[in-house]
């Protein structure tokens, strides 16, 4: 005989705000590089509800009992060891403009190397964890310069344009369990691009460039980021998204 249980409102509200003794029900989420910009909205928007781990050479200005940072260039430090990961979110990134006769061999190199190949060993070390995840994602990022054609973005655009070859082929090769996509962002308000928006009227101008008339935030693309990461995103793979204001697809 099979017993029917009614519950009143007052105590399905309290079986909505149980709060588990461990954090063995929280996805475990790693983020490289979220001490500042995109990566740090990020990490902002996911410790509440997310066991987080940040690697990168600075801490981030927060402290959370979900968060654990560790101080590491994955270009070439030790990697921790973790044992388990739900998602990977890989967001260093450069913004070296100069023109073509007066970029180095060097430039592209170290450009590729932050952009691609710190992606590449980060994921080929945590593949095992995250092959064993739950609902697991990579999430990568990209610029509106490499389907944009735009001067002095040559190392740039070469660069991220890897990392949109990288996303395609891991979307691919990682089916059906683990997801891949890449978000491809236009100028966003950060540290690194605080070169470019050096005052008020280039940033107006750099406004007016876009069809709705703004650039972004760390905001804008974090709350992608947490989606695609999320098992929202389920059926997306292989995508990369162009957060770009327009500036890429309209032309008012």
């Amino acid at each position: 005989m099979t017993a029917l249980i009614v519950l009143s409102a007052a105590d399905k509200k309290q079986l909505l705000t149980i709060k588990f003794p461990n954090d063995s029900f929280m996805r475990h989420i790693l983020i490289i590089g979220g001490s500042k910009g995109i990566g740090k909205a990020t990490l902002d928007l996911l410790i509440e509800n997310n066991k987080v781990t940040n690697l990168s050479r600075t801490a981030p200005d927060v402290t959370h009992p979900n968060l654990t940072h560790h101080s590491v260039d994955v270009l070439d430090g030790e990697l921790p060891v973790l044992e388990t990961i739900d998602g990977i979110m890989y967001c260093p990134g450069s913004i070296n403009l100069k023109p073509m006769n007066r970029l180095s061999i060097e430039d592209f190199k170290t450009d590729f190397d932050i952009n691609v190949i710190g992606a590449v060993r980060t994921i080929q070390h945590y593949l095992p964890q995250l092959k064993q995840g739950v609902s697991p994602s990579v999430v990568l990022f990209s610029t509106v310069a490499v389907k944009l054609g735009m001067p002095f973005h040559a190392s740039i655009a070469v660069s991220k344009a890897g990392v949109e070859g990288l996303t395609k082929t891991l979307a691919a090769e990682f089916a059906p369990h683990i997801r891949v996509n890449a978000i491809a962002p236009t100028v966003t308000q950060t540290d690194l691009a605080a070169g470019i928006l050096r005052n008020e009227r280039i940033i107006e101008s750099i406004n007016e460039r876009h069809p709705l008339k703004h650039f972004l935030s760390p905001e804008d693309a974090a709350h992608l980021a947490v989606y695609l990461l999320g098992e929202q995103s389920r059926s997306m793979t292989g995508q990369v998204i162009q957060l770009d204001s327009g500036i890429v697809s309209v032309k008012l």
